[in-house]
């Protein structure tokens, strides 16, 4: 590939060759991924699943770069919420634009690590174009827009890591008594007073249910979210829905 090319300066291939799209061959990617991790996507294994030879997909897809680009292309293009379903308060729109985000990146949370350095594409284009257009009837500037979208952005981002490890944590419940155990020895250090009132003595998972109020990982983040965009309003002197 040649030094700065972007696949998207390129058209798709077209030709009596075998049908494959970009779009096909990122799905399949992102499939493989979903199930076994990222470290599982390669061409050879994209290309059984397709039922091409995996030179074959080498005319399509030039470089491991490439593919990534695809994939996290594939992820903005879900990311993406119909123009005709975007609501016109800033808030609603943002509320909707966020939450879309933290639902597709938690059916695909290995995506904020593995594809972090990806070529930003055409979707992750319309996404921040339509995040400015949620923006577009308030009174904020360009920098007061960019730091509204950057907040959001961040605690989506933030929150996802947060709720992804969290659950992955929760699977190992070998590990999970193995933490207990060692929590309850601090404990008995007297060097953790305030943690230790916090829990009071029972039970540091049961507390921390209790902590958390029954609420699901989505929930918890559309308070934060509200908590976010509230303060945000109050700071930035923009109107909440119903004012």
């Amino acid at each position: 590939m040649t030094s700065g090319e972007l696949i998207w300066t390129r058209p798709e291939p077209g030709g009596r060759r075998p049908k494959f799209t970009r779009a096909q061959i990122a799905q399949a990617a992102l499939e493989i991924a979903d199930a076994e991790g990222f470290a599982a996507v390669s061409m050879r294994r994209i290309a059984g699943e397709l039922g091409a030879g995996t030179m074959t997909l080498y005319y399509y897809v030039r470089t491991k770069d490439e593919l990534v680009a695809l994939m996290d292309d594939a992820i903005m293009g879900e990311v993406l919420i119909p123009s005709d379903e975007l609501p016109s308060h800033w808030y609603d729109a943002l509320c909707a634009i966020a939450i879309r985000t933290w639902d597709v990146l938690m059916h695909h949370p290995w995506s904020l690590h593995s594809l972090q350095n990806a070529q930003a594409g055409p979707n992750a284009m319309r996404h921040f174009e339509q995040s400015l257009a949620a923006l577009a009837g308030t009174t904020l500037d360009a920098p007061g827009k960019f730091a509204l979208l950057s907040m959001v952005d961040d605690y989506v981002h933030g929150n996802v890591l947060r709720s992804a490890e969290v659950q992955a944590g929760g699977s190992d419940t070998e590990m999970a008594d193995e933490v207990m155990r060692f929590a309850q020895e601090q404990f008995a250090s007297g060097e953790f007073p305030h943690t230790q009132a916090l829990y009071d003595g029972g039970d540091p998972q049961e507390v921390f249910g209790r902590l958390l109020g029954g609420r699901s990982a989505r929930d918890r983040f559309r308070y934060g979210l509200a908590v976010l965009l509230d303060g945000a309003a109050a700071r930035m002197k923009l109107p909440l829905p119903g004012s």
